[in-house]
């Protein structure tokens, strides 16, 4: 997967400050041209993204159907969720700021910030919130904001964004909670099922069973099954199996390894456990996909 300081290059190009920019967070205008960027890397960033369209549209092809994204929208993106971009409106444009998934930014706390990310999922099935005009503006003038002082030379810049985000990340949940009016998962099962988000890219490649992350949520393994699917219709080996496909094809395309170090480092027993994995859910062998 890429390091958020790996994708900025691709997906902001010349707009990145020469020097002095915060490497845990990233804020930046976008519009057609650059958000169809995000087409050309070839596996997912790990980070979080908060996006607000206030112009236009977008559409995105996320867990197996698309979906349109329209002014007012609030987009989230997750290291879990592979999301490519179908088409946009030539006149679409948006805000998107980026945290590094491992947080150099210390403020809020991890938990918080997996909280945001998955939020409309966990109460609407879907990685978009529509939020109230007002909110919109005013979240719209923060990341403004964040942006003038991630190209300023302000003495205390690392200071002064650190407290920005954190204003932004607490406007950012009083917004989405105004806009859940009646909430469809019970408190009990959001929370399951964040922790298991969150579980999740740090101990994918060593662990592909449900016990293990049964095990850490102090659960039982048809439980956290329940959970899993009562949010998302997905299943937690469906979870697992796509972190697993999305890193092996970025080492694939990306990388020097061998097909027996990918399988190695991705944990399978051996080369053909790997490669009749991939083949059942690529439909090819590692070895075409690398060519091809």
């Amino acid at each position: 997967m890429y390091t958020l300081n790996e994708y900025l290059p691709i997906f902001v190009g010349d707009d990145l400050p020469e020097k002095g920019w915060n490497e845990g967070m990233y804020c930046i205008e976008t519009n057609a041209e650059i958000i169809l960027r995000t087409n050309l890397t070839k596996g997912f960033v790990s980070c979080f993204a908060f996006m607000l369209v206030d112009k236009g549209w977008m559409t995105i092809h996320y867990n197996g159907r698309e979906l349109t994204i329209h002014p007012n929208d609030l987009y989230v993106y997750s290291p879990c969720l592979p999301v490519s971009v179908m088409a946009t409106s030539d006149d679409f444009h948006g805000f998107c700021l980026m945290a590094d998934e491992h947080v150099t930014i210390e403020a809020p706390s991890v938990h918080d910030l997996v909280y945001l990310a998955y939020m409309p999922i966990v109460q609407l099935h879907e990685p978009k919130q529509t939020l109230a005009s007002d909110s919109v503006k005013h979240l719209l003038m923060k990341m403004c904001e964040i942006i003038s002082y991630i190209h300023s030379d302000h003495i205390y810049k690392g200071e002064v964004l650190r407290m920005l985000y954190s204003i932004f990340l607490l406007d950012l949940q009083n917004a989405q909670q105004r806009a859940i009016v009646h909430r469809q998962t019970p408190q009990r099962v959001e929370e399951i099922f964040i922790e298991f988000i969150r579980l999740l890219p740090r101990y994918f490649a060593q662990h592909h069973d449900i016990p293990f992350y049964a095990d850490q949520l102090h659960i039982s393994t048809v439980y956290l099954s329940r959970v899993v699917r009562q949010v998302t219709g997905r299943t937690v080996i469906d979870y697992i199996n796509q972190m697993l496909m999305i890193e092996a094809t970025f080492l694939l395309k990306t990388s020097q390894l061998s097909i027996s170090q990918i399988a190695d480092y991705l944990h399978f027993a051996d080369t053909p456990s790997f490669s009749k994995f991939f083949l059942r859910l690529k439909g090819m062998s590692p070895k075409e996909y690398r060519k091809g």
